[in-house]
């Protein structure tokens, strides 16, 4: 090899190597919540996302109070979580610079197949809580801080009760493992539809209480502080934040579908 060409191949070896690095910076960290990942919804959205911008999302799968240690850190570019009343502390508390709206779905109580509480007779979410207190029978609690275990605890403040003894087990996981703790000690558990759908070890677990208004789930997308967190990737972050609210995004979201059914429902305003 002469010195042209070596130079020449030295150069074009230096180009490729510089486009590698920039083609694999092209993406965010996003601090999400369990329900969204283990629903599918991300392996669904995400690519179209990507085709459109040629930026990746990385998602970090977590509880929605995990979520927000994580944002508060500077760990993530973006969140995508569940608490409204969390996510607009944050950014109260100056770690986010703009909340919005982006889907919803809804939560649902599952159990075993005899219902030994009679919860699906419930006129109401609080009805079947104090039921299941009442009767002392199994429940199997994530006792994560994630957004579905601060919705489940609203509750159980709503019904006056603060759970406890050998039926209330709190286990500080995700929501797939704690279907499957519920599943293997027929006790009932509270969860978010979508991974109730997806999930695919219900043993003799059904879905034993539904349609409440105060199951509502929003679920909001949070655009982080450059002030707070010059570090992070702001400008990608925020074709992520602003796409999933635009027709595009939205449309896909709605589109998702686990056995033929719509798990989350757009809504940006």
């Amino acid at each position: 090899m002469n010195k042209t060409t070596a130079l020449i191949t030295a150069g074009t070896l230096s180009l490729t190597w510089s486009g590698m690095l920039l083609a694999d910076d092209d993406y965010i960290t996003l601090a999400s919540t369990t329900s969204t990942e283990n629903s599918g919804l991300f392996g669904a959205i995400i690519p179209a996302f990507t085709e459109r911008t040629g930026i990746d999302v990385r998602v970090v799968a977590v509880g929605t109070g995990q979520a927000f240690e994580i944002g508060r850190r500077g760990d993530a570019d973006s969140l995508l979580v569940h608490d409204t009343a969390g996510e607009e502390q944050f950014v109260a508390d100056g770690y986010a610079t703009e909340r919005l709206n982006v889907m919803y779905n809804d939560f649902v109580i599952v159990g075993p197949s005899d219902d030994p509480a009679g919860i699906s007779d419930s006129e109401t979410v609080v009805d079947a809580m104090q039921q299941i207190a009442e009767s002392e029978s199994p429940f199997a609690s994530r006792g994560d801080d994630s957004g579905t275990n601060r919705a489940e605890l609203r509750l159980w403040e709503d019904a006056g009760i603060t759970p406890q003894g050998e039926w209330y087990r709190e286990l500080g996981s995700g929501m797939g493992p704690t279907l499957n703790t519920a599943a293997g000690m027929d006790a009932y558990t509270f969860t978010d539809r979508a991974t109730w759908v997806a999930f695919e070890n219900p043993q003799d677990l059904t879905l034993l209480f539904e349609g409440d208004e105060a199951l509502f789930n929003q679920y909001g997308s949070l655009l982080l502080s450059a002030e707070r967190h010059p570090h992070l990737k702001h400008d990608l972050a925020a074709q992520w934040h602003e796409w999933l609210v635009s027709e595009e995004g939205q449309q896909a979201i709605a589109d998702f579908e686990v056995d033929g059914q719509q798990l989350f429902f757009p809504n940006a305003e």
